[in-house]
């Protein structure tokens, strides 16, 4: 059966008995409908001087058209604790419609490690995005109406820095002209829309910990600047307040289930290529909470999702992971070793030797953050014994261990092995987790430490402008900030399709932008866009309803 028919025979419990799993009481959920439902900001108070349990993360490879299946594996890792008798829960993020609709398809897992509802967490769901974009852009709509009626904190038009935000991909509306049409339109002046993943407003709705928090750092966020280059904050325009109110019910983390009916949270959505990749604190605390063992993910590739989780989400919400599960596939192998993505079923140990440096590297660097590793082989049926073993072996030669998982086919019983592993490494309480820069370094300094230390650049190339910003933002107390690195994720350099781990690269920085209220400085590399265009033939082409009222095509 394909991923969709699996998800639609789901024998799925009242998201009650879901709850009750972990202890939540039922007049702490609020449902939306009978399989997904918010807990209330109040139970969530109520935990916190409760023990934490083990936090484990989950990354992958560099993507590739093959296929990585980060998700799965994440779902499939909480499923097999699960089965060998831990209180283990999921914690993964919301899917963004544009890229639904562009190329990239569903994110709730596939096979039988997926999350459910699945169409409603890939389309809707509990209108937390559509909240975020509403948030935005009523800042947005408030800054404009400030200039217009009057400009009393002297607002210069040409130094405006807040984008409007639309969750599709749109590259129509990458750079516009607003405000024309006359006086009562207001002042024309360039602008743009990015994607409302890329958006501070969901940066932050991730990082806060609470409303107050929330609030705090929405007024916080700079929206312009004057004429002498001073910043007007959100708070100065008394957008902060209103911007709250349309997220109260956003912050609160959504949880829904596996298809082996164990809880799983599915909060927030940043991408992990133009932002930090991660689900939302609130929801991965109230887990830790919740549950012995919570498996989360980070977005694309351990380059970059890793990176983020360990040097900016980690940091800042204080968190300690205990283990990282690297996952790839004999597939992936193969395509970055040199084979084309139509003879990936032929067998080829040869080039997944080859292919096994991309593997290599990224072991090598979450090694750096203090964090056992073990790899996650996760299993097609094109597969075969001695591809299996070219990467287990290349794996043992980095000192750590590759264990195939068959979780797409046979759920939890298929990564029973690796949860074993998992808790052994836990239980050995060999992590020592720490960031790969100090808080006082210099903003361009961690851009090279990133860019040098994980990429393995041989240099990054910074204009007088971009170098004169930084070191004004430092000047105004933003130095001890991390670094957002926004970048292709396809490859370790910004050129997409220079797969394997290369070398002897530079990384332009093209953009450096100040998310003064998330708390990080984003750094522009390359030719990433944060509003992303669709495809030659999207997704969208071929997602219809059929006969009998169901969605096809989404997933």
């Amino acid at each position: 059966m394909s991923d969709i028919e699996i998800a639609r025979k789901a024998n799925k419990k009242p998201i009650q008995e879901i709850g009750a799993k972990l202890g939540i009481p039922s007049e702490h959920l609020l449902p939306y409908g009978h399989d997904k439902a918010k807990v209330s900001a109040d139970f969530i108070k109520s935990k916190a001087n409760d023990a934490d349990g083990n936090l484990i993360l989950v990354t992958a490879i560099n993507p590739t058209p093959a296929g990585e299946g980060k998700t799965t594996t994440t779902v499939g890792l909480g499923d097999g604790l699960n089965k060998i008798g831990k209180n283990a829960c999921v914690c993964i993020r919301e899917a963004s419609l544009g890229p639904n609709f562009g190329m990239k398809g569903g994110a709730a897992g596939g096979g039988y490690a997926q999350v459910v509802p699945m169409e409603e967490m890939n389309l809707h769901f509990t209108g937390d995005f559509h909240a975020i974009t509403s948030a935005h852009n009523l800042c947005s709509a408030m800054l404009d109406n400030h200039i217009y009626w009057g400009n009393e904190q002297e607002i210069d038009v040409r130094r405006v820095a807040w984008r409007r935000v639309l969750d599709m991909n749109d590259r129509a509306l990458r750079q516009i002209t607003c405000s024309l049409g006359g006086v009562a339109n207001g002042f024309p002046r360039e602008a743009g829309f990015d994607i409302t993943v890329a958006s501070e407003v969901m940066a932050i709705l991730c990082l806060a910990s609470d409303l107050d928090d929330l609030q705090k750092r929405l007024g916080d966020m700079i929206v312009a600047y004057r004429r002498d280059r001073t910043p007007v904050y959100c708070r100065d325009i008394k957008a902060d307040g209103a911007m709250t109110v349309l997220l109260k019910d956003a912050m609160q983390p959504n949880i829904v289930q596996t298809l082996e009916n164990n809880p799983a949270f599915v909060h927030g959505g940043p991408f992990a290529n133009i932002a930090h990749g991660c689900n939302s604190v609130v929801a991965t605390k109230t887990a830790l909470k919740l549950a012995d063992y919570v498996v989360t993910e980070a977005g694309f590739g351990a380059d970059l999702g890793a990176e983020k989780f360990l040097n900016i989400k980690c940091r800042k919400a204080g968190l300690k992971p205990k283990a990282v599960v690297l996952v790839a596939t004999v597939r992936a192998m193969k395509m970055n070793g040199g084979v084309a993505k139509a003879d990936l079923g032929t067998e080829n140990p040869d080039a997944v030797k080859n292919g096994c440096a991309n593997l290599g590297r990224h072991i090598e660097n979450l090694g750096k953050f203090g964090v056992p590793v073990v790899v996650a082989i996760n299993h097609f049926v094109t597969d075969t014994d001695a591809e299996v073993q070219a990467v287990k072996d290349y794996v043992a030669s980095q000192g750590t261990e590759a264990i195939l998982c068959k979780h797409w086919a046979h759920g939890g019983a298929g990564t029973e092995d690796l949860a074993n592993k998992v808790v052994e490494i836990v239980e050995s309480g060999k992590a020592n987790y720490a960031p790969l820069y100090p808080d006082d370094m210099g903003l361009a300094d961690k851009v090279e430490a990133i860019a040098k230390g994980i990429y393995r650049a041989e240099s990054v190339t910074m204009d007088k402008k971009i170098l004169d910003q930084l070191k004004a933002w430092e000047d105004q107390g933003y130095g001890n900030l991390p670094v957002c690195m926004a970048k292709t994720q396809y490859s370790f350099s910004t050129d997409p399709n220079e797969r394997g781990a290369p070398t002897g690269f530079d990384i332009p920085v093209r953009e450096v932008r100040l998310s003064a209220g998330a708390g990080f400085v984003v750094a522009i590399c390359g030719e990433i866009m944060t509003m992303p265009g669709l495809p030659r033939v999207p997704s969208a082409e071929s997602i219809m309803l059929d006969g009998d009222g169901n969605v096809q095509g989404l997933f």
